[in-house]
């Protein structure tokens, strides 16, 4: 028997006409054993720094009076060897010609999920997706995702991914993470400007990764994985 991993999931701007011209979609993995332990020593961070365990991690929410907490949540992350991160970008939805490949936006969002998690799926183990959707039809939108994960990977019956389920980010540390990171990917893809404090972080995760953000990274990279997605290149 392989492992069980819980992978949380979260993603920004994605909507079609959302007057938005980047979205980025991200996950965040660790072994099922480990979570208990993750999100206790995540909440004693914010305790430390005075935010109260409940204290919802943001992107949004990054600003010049909290920097340091989140620097050591950076940090956290990066000095932690049970948890890994991949982030899909793709810098023009205008660009995007549904027509011409006879898809829909739906269609091709589905298939972005797929590109975002295949190479984090091994056929030797197990998976949990837990997904924070953000508009009226995440029900429907999980069920439709589990449903072409496993076919893709002839997952049937859906011995690897058991299950697709949503969650309140609020209550999931890991997820909050996601958020903060794929936050500081999408800000620096998007050439925004303007916010010492995300431009602090955004240069920690540069520093400790030693990836400048733009580029994808190589398929096997397994600690912060980014994927540029350009529809004419055929890459991870």
């Amino acid at each position: 028997m392989g492992q069980i991993y819980n992978l949380y999931c979260d993603e920004s701007c994605h909507l079609e006409n959302d007057r938005q011209k980047a979205m980025a979609m991200g996950t965040i993995w660790c072994p099922i054993e480990k979570k208990d332990e993750i999100f206790k020593r995540i909440r004693e961070i914010k305790n430390k720094h005075g935010l109260g365990g409940n204290f919802e991690i943001k992107w949004s929410k990054v600003s010049p009076g909290k920097i340091d907490f989140y620097l050591e949540i950076v940090d956290y992350f990066f000095d932690n060897d049970d948890i890994h991160f991949r982030c899909l970008v793709v810098p023009d939805k205008e660009k995007l010609d549904h027509k011409s490949f006879n898809q829909t936006h739906d269609d091709w969002y589905y298939k972005m999920y797929f590109d975002l998690l295949k190479i984090v799926l091994s056929p030797e183990d197990k998976y949990r997706i837990y997904i924070d959707i953000k508009d009226t039809r995440g029900g429907s939108k999980t069920k439709k995702l589990h449903e072409i994960l496993c076919n893709n990977i002839y997952d049937f019956n859906r011995e690897i991914v058991e299950k697709v389920q949503i969650v309140k980010s609020n209550e999931i540390e890991l997820m909050q993470v996601c958020d903060l990171l794929i936050g500081a990917v999408s800000y620096i893809n998007r050439s925004l400007t303007g916010s010492k404090a995300k431009e602090r972080i955004i240069d920690r995760a540069i520093e400790r990764s030693k990836y400048s953000l733009l580029k994808s990274t190589l398929c096997r990279e397994d600690k912060f994985n980014i994927f540029i997605w350009d529809n004419l290149k055929k890459t991870c």
